[in-house]
């Protein structure tokens, strides 16, 4: 059954293959939502999967936990300043270190994923500084508060972005008037290129990395345009505005609300931006120097909690103002809608071992989904008890275990067979 799942390779998403080590980062070790796990359970009891243990003080935050074999990392709002917090695999916290400042503006709480690899974790505040931190020790290695230093130009809830780690680079999208992403060195800090700008302010998204074709690039959004860099130099490959393909929608802020990380597929990418936008279907040419539009969609309008691509359709769950969410299926190559029935209202989804694991924004729900493209089935769903504001942090699976954020506190599911 592992083929329900396009497993990405040779002209796809390339972390795994860049980095020598493993990473742990936002939405899996491909940014896609996809966790190569197996064995896993296909129901769950009655009252949900075996608590193994939960923990409080990470702070107030929206980001996932990142996991490697021996440590949990998760970043959260103190007061006015934003700390990394390490606990070991029974949720014991072993250290905490602050690594910047707390947004002043809407939404505070801290919603950069760290990014692991080797010895060393990569954060990015709220507030824009881009910090490498000792993942043994807690002790900061190096901090550029690049948003000052690049004249970031973020909006109402500040910089979300989640830090990519490539080669011996750490990107983060600024924007504004003097560059738009910048690459640091990422054992020094030290500026490696800063792109042209792009004259427009940032957007609430995570970056890929992509090859096409034997050409690497970093996809990212700012608030108007989806662009594509060239790694090595920061050359902006192209660009569209994808602010244009608003249609008939008059949402007043739905220019500068990208929030969904890009999917991308063989040489195609996917976005979905909620806030009343058509999602739409890009292809990139031959050498990766242009994008030409494939198709949009209105239906599958997803808010914060992304998407997931599996055996050649897209499922994720769709933002409709004055009524309930629905449950999403569309055909990738052509955006045909194959279904929208109503499941469990808006939230996050993953996949793994075959099923979707699905994290309700409103009331907490954690549902184990049996996706088709005929109709899905919630096999399972219990509800999160622990934890205080929205439910926006997504899901995380490592080694049979199912990591829930919520606010100030993380939890840990076994779901292993």
């Amino acid at each position: 059954m592992r083929n329900l799942l396009f497993i990405i390779t040779g002209i796809s998403i390339l972390l795994s293959c860049t980095n020598e080590t493993p990473v742990s980062q936002w939405r899996g070790h491909e940014r896609n939502g996809y966790y190569d796990e197996q064995d896993l359970l296909k129901k769950w009891p009655d009252k949900g999967p075996e608590l193994l243990w939960s923990a409080e003080g990470m702070g107030d935050g929206y980001s996932s936990v990142s996991v490697t074999r021996n440590m949990i990392y998760v970043t959260g709002k103190h007061d006015s300043i934003e700390k990394l917090t390490a606990t070991d695999h029974s949720g014991q916290i072993r250290w905490q270190v602050t690594y910047g400042n707390a947004w002043e503006g809407g939404f505070p709480e801290a919603k950069s994923t760290p990014f692991v690899e080797d010895n060393r974790v990569y954060v990015i505040s709220t507030s824009g500084e881009v910090v490498c931190i000792d993942s043994k020790k807690g002790d900061i290695i190096w901090s550029v508060d690049a948003y000052r230093d690049f004249g970031g130009y973020a909006t109402m809830w500040g910089v979300c972005e989640s830090p990519l780690v490539v080669d011996d680079k750490v990107f983060y999208t600024p924007a504004g008037m003097q560059t738009t992403m910048i690459a640091l060195d990422k054992n020094t800090g030290d500026l490696i290129w800063a792109s042209e700008s792009l004259k427009d302010s940032a957007a609430y998204v995570s970056p890929i990395y992509i090859k096409h074709n034997e050409k690497n690039m970093i996809v990212n959004l700012s608030a108007n345009y989806l662009f594509g860099v060239d790694p090595e130099n920061g050359q902006i490959l192209w660009k569209y505005k994808y602010y244009d393909l608003k249609g008939s929608i008059t949402h007043p802020y739905h220019p500068i609300i990208n929030t969904n990380s890009p999917l991308y597929h063989e040489g195609q990418i996917y976005l979905t931006k909620g806030y009343d936008h058509l999602a739409a279907m890009f292809e990139l040419n031959e050498d990766g120097t242009d994008i030409n539009l494939m198709w949009t969609d209105s239906i599958l309008d997803v808010h914060i909690g992304g998407a997931v691509l599996i055996d050649g359709f897209i499922y994720g769950a769709n933002t409709i103002r004055g009524r309930q969410s629905m449950w999403c299926c569309l055909e990738w190559g052509t955006g045909g809608v194959l279904y929208e029935e109503e499941l469990l209202g808006k939230g996050a989804v993953i996949t793994a071992d075959d099923m979707i694991y699905f994290y309700g924004e409103r009331r907490g729900e954690v549902a184990l989904i049996k996706p088709s493209p005929k109709g899905s089935e919630i096999i399972s769903v219990f509800t999160v008890s622990q934890g205080t504001g929205p439910h926006w942090a997504h899901p995380v699976i490592r080694d049979g275990v199912l990591y829930i954020r919520h606010g100030d506190a993380i939890m840990a599911y076994h779901i292993k067979t």
